[in-house]
């Protein structure tokens, strides 16, 4: 049986939340359940506009599909959801050059399929903190080429600029990762502006020093504003293992 929690927050810096989270413990579709997190850009009120739009497409899509491979349905629904956000943009210059990323996450018993397009993130949380997902960054992929280190990356000015996005480009290319969960093992869905504030460490403490799902999530949000709140904070938290 799953426990998971789900909690969006402003942040301390911006006016508009961006940040857009879905989770069902149900099944949707032929999806078990499924978990999603979207962070949002673009100017006036397009960034809340992508995320929102996205997730809602994504689920009308699951929910529809006839396929039998949950990284088709997954796929197919993220490819669908690109579509429909250019057709948006196209027909309403408001939203001209809109985007979102997106991870999505659906649990089988101890077996989690990841979808990831952008640079918000997945993790497994034990004893130790992996992230799973790879960052779709032009710093990370100054990482990755040996450019910059890790810790230069942390502070990078152009740490904003994303490389992939559901509705930047007519193609969109999505990462798949499965991963196998051990009992105890928490997960965290999150946006950049949790990432950006935490060091994964203290996000690890944090999750293993509070008592219930919900204190976790909040005193992760609670330390990202602390640490500055310089942008919309987005978690989602899943125990896969629940008596």
């Amino acid at each position: 049986m799953l426990k998971t929690f789900s909690i969006t927050d402003i942040g301390r810096k911006r006016k508009l939340n961006q940040d857009y989270v879905y989770t069902s413990e149900e099944p949707v579709g032929r999806l078990p359940n499924i978990f999603i997190v979207a962070d949002g850009m673009g100017g006036h009120n397009a960034g809340d506009y992508a995320s929102k739009y996205t997730v809602e497409t994504i689920i009308r899509e699951i929910a529809a599909s006839k396929e039998e491979f949950p990284e088709k349905i997954l796929e197919n629904a993220i490819k669908t959801a690109n579509e429909q956000l250019r057709k948006q943009a196209r027909e309403n210059t408001d939203l001209e050059g809109m985007g979102t990323t997106v991870v999505a996450a659906t649990c089988n018993h101890n077996n989690l399929l990841v979808a990831n397009v952008g640079d918000s993130r997945l993790y497994v949380v034990g004893e130790k903190i992996r992230q799973i997902t790879r960052d779709h960054s032009l710093v990370e992929e100054m990482v990755r080429m040996g450019g910059i280190d890790r810790e230069t990356a942390r502070n990078h000015p152009d740490k904003n600029i994303i490389t992939r996005a559901v509705g930047a480009d007519e193609h969109v290319d999505i990462d798949f990762f499965r991963v196998s969960l051990m009992r105890g093992e928490i997960v965290l869905m999150c946006s950049d502006g949790l990432t950006n504030m935490l060091e994964d460490e203290e996000i690890r403490m944090i999750l293993n020093g509070q008592r219930d799902i919900v204190e976790k999530a909040e005193e992760l949000v609670k330390a990202a504003n602390r640490n500055g709140g310089k942008d919309n904070i987005a978690v989602v938290l899943i125990e896969p293992f629940t008596e």
